[in-house]
């Protein structure tokens, strides 16, 4: 039987179409999906010469596909008509309308993370995509690698016992007031700039800026089978603000997640977070701490590509008996194993995907919704379309 091809449209032309464009043309073959496949047939860009240089550059100019001045024109491609429009690249305010506009031309939609402005915009969004019948989902492509998948694994197994402490940092280096800053494609070098421009989307309120709103947190004391779905009794949470915008620079907060009567949930711990965007994050990016031992994955926190199991020797509680080191590659960057997720959802008829469904990602929300809150970070007049 042929595999299931998705056609795709893709929605600005930045960095991240970029690396998700070049994740989609490899070969399936090489990471075993044989029963799906990806196809670009449109990009939309602010114009028409951007659209095509992108064709050009990043889709080897490959002469079947669109390009338009204009994400409309992406929307009614008539090419289209069983696909999903990949929103990505835009600043995180425009995420709502983007998707709105295409959910609503019936078309599958991938939203770059963070999905929205808030919560409320994604509750909406979320039920525009079931009136339209259509898949809708955020963008969390390392809850779909295979190392996330074998660390989720281990965690249900119960081999480590509970989960306890939930340790996880993720930031980058901005430079947001030095010389030496990090471009958003990840090098490192001396700008002439003394300072990043108050209108980069990471300093400028108006884009969604800072750090939090770049944060993701796999949540797996949520999803941990003694929770039951149960969301976190206790949200604590600071933030420093930069005072050349006002948008958080540095944040942490903890998650109590405590047991329920009414849910069933009999866990009990805390995750441990923190996100910046004026220092680099630390190695390891993630540790789990359970009764009967740890989890250590390393940095970078998006794409880690080995982490590390700790077992307790019985009755010696933190004494390491022994350890596993679990190691993975791949072909690619690993954006497409969630596009592999979501060519057989389409094809299943599903509308949301089992691996982060509707549900997560409303909780993900809410969570930035009360941490923004407790920091007294408010975003400016009229960037939030739903409230």
């Amino acid at each position: 039987m042929a595999p299931f091809t998705l056609r795709w449209g893709i929605i600005s032309t930045g960095w991240i179409a970029e690396r998700v464009v070049s994740d989609l043309l490899e070969d399936p073959s090489t990471r075993d999906a044989i029963d799906v496949a990806h196809k670009i047939v449109a990009v939309g860009s602010r114009s028409i010469e951007k659209a095509q240089k992108f064709v050009d550059e990043f889709v080897k100019g490959d002469k079947s596909i669109k390009a338009y001045g204009t994400y409309e024109e992406v929307y009614a491609d008539k090419f289209l008509l069983q696909a999903k429009c990949h929103l990505i690249g835009t600043p995180h305010t425009y995420h709502y309308t983007n998707a709105l506009d295409a959910l609503k031309a019936k078309k599958h939609v991938l939203c770059e993370k963070p999905v929205t402005c808030n919560s409320a915009e994604l509750r909406s969004l979320i039920a525009v995509a079931k009136e339209n019948n259509v898949f809708f989902t955020e963008a969390l492509w390392t809850r779909f690698q295979p190392l996330t998948k074998k660390v989720k694994e281990i965690i249900d197994s119960g081999v480590l016992g509970l989960p306890v402490v939930v340790h996880a940092d993720f930031s980058n280096d901005f430079g947001i007031d030095s010389a030496c800053r990090v471009l958003e494609r990840g090098v490192t070098t001396a700008d002439r700039n003394p300072e990043l421009p108050l209108t980069h989307r990471m300093l400028d309120p108006k884009l969604g800026g800072g750090a939090i709103l770049d944060l993701y947190t796999i949540l797996t004391l949520y999803e941990h089978p003694a929770n039951k779905r149960t969301k976190p009794a206790i949200i604590t949470a600071a933030m420093y603000k930069t005072p050349r915008t006002g948008v958080d620079c540095n944040t942490s907060y903890t998650l109590t997640f405590a047991p329920n009567s009414e849910t069933g949930s009999t866990l009990a711990a805390q995750a441990v977070l923190s996100c910046s965007m004026n220092v680099t994050s630390h190695s390891p990016g993630v540790v789990i701490r359970f009764q009967k031992g740890t989890i250590v994955v390393a940095a970078p926190v998006p794409v880690p590509s080995s982490f590390v199991v700790q077992y307790f020797t019985e009755g010696r509680p933190g004494n390491i008996e022994r350890e596993e080191t679990y190691k993975f590659e791949y072909v690619g960057t690993g954006w497409h194993f969630q596009a592999d997720d979501m060519a057989r959802c389409i094809r299943d008829g599903k509308i949301e995907s089992e691996l982060w469904s509707h549900d997560k990602s409303i909780l993900e929300m809410e969570v930035f919704d009360e941490v923004r809150r407790q920091g007294g970070y408010k975003l400016p007049d009229g960037v939030e379309k739903v409230l």
